[in-house]
């Protein structure tokens, strides 16, 4: 298309648009929503094929603009954090409780797998939880310490290394999620099971209350945040599988809210 044909075509638009951004009209948000992905798109057709032309620099000139005023950073207000953690963070957890329930489902489905499986194969929580940590925990039975594998690394020690693997799992579980949702229920299928054999054990050898005060003390707080990190996981997940168009997106009012 020849440039003149093209600034002709769309002329009526980038004057609308240019319009929006200084005030003078007011247009629906899904409309100028609509134009500012236009003008982007005619942007780089004008790159394309009219590099280095006046139409170019006008268009270039347009979305400069809109961007500046868009993501122009804001002052933000005092109470921004105390407002995230009162309102904003729960409500997040409101709008996607449908993850939040897949990701419990899933570790729960497979915690009573492990514990089933454990409980019908002699060598199961040797394959999951391996050989080294079980016979360890067998001599400290019979010694009649059997938490003692808690008790030899310190306090300090023991967090530090609970803390990483648990903040790495929850971001293998988040991360994963990329991989359209596959990656994390592996995460929280794998998990699941390696806490329902671990527990399957301790309750085989009459120990499941001694094991269950120790662990569960800091060991609720880390299933929590690997369910949350579950639930994050298939969200981003959901994200790639089923993009939304973002409706009722206000840019006029972003646009005065920077003037």
């Amino acid at each position: 298309m020849r440039e003149a044909a093209f600034v002709k075509q769309n002329k009526d638009k980038w004057a609308t648009f240019e319009n929006a951004l200084s005030n003078k009209t007011n247009i629906a948000p899904d409309v100028l929503s609509d134009l500012y992905i236009e003008i982007t798109d005619h942007l780089s057709y004008a790159k394309t094929f009219y590099k280095g032309s006046n139409t170019e620099f006008y268009l270039n000139s347009l979305a400069a603009q809109a961007h500046q005023k868009i993501y122009k950073t804001k002052r933000e207000a005092k109470n921004r954090i105390p407002e995230f953690w009162k309102t904003e963070f729960p409500t997040l957890f409101y709008h996607h409780h449908r993850e939040l329930l897949i990701a419990f489902l899933v570790f729960i489905f497979f915690a009573f797998v492990g514990a089933f499986s454990a409980a019908n194969e002699g060598d199961f929580v040797r394959s999951i939880l391996g050989d080294g940590y079980v016979n360890m925990t067998l001599e400290n039975i019979e010694k009649g310490d059997p938490m003692a594998v808690y008790k030899q690394m310190g306090e300090f020690n023991m967090f530090l290394g609970i803390t990483i693997n648990n903040v790495r799992v929850a971001l293998m579980a988040f991360a994963f999620g990329i991989f359209l949702g596959i990656g994390t229920l592996m995460i929280m299928l794998q998990n699941g099971i390696m806490l329902g054999s671990f527990q399957y054990f301790f309750y085989e050898k009459g120990l499941l209350w001694e094991s269950a005060r120790t662990i569960w003390i800091h060991g609720t707080i880390e299933i929590s945040v690997i369910i949350i990190a579950g639930c994050a996981g298939l969200v981003l997940a959901n994200g790639m599988l089923f993009p939304e168009p973002i409706r009722g997106w206000n840019l006029s009012k972003e646009v005065s809210k920077t003037d």
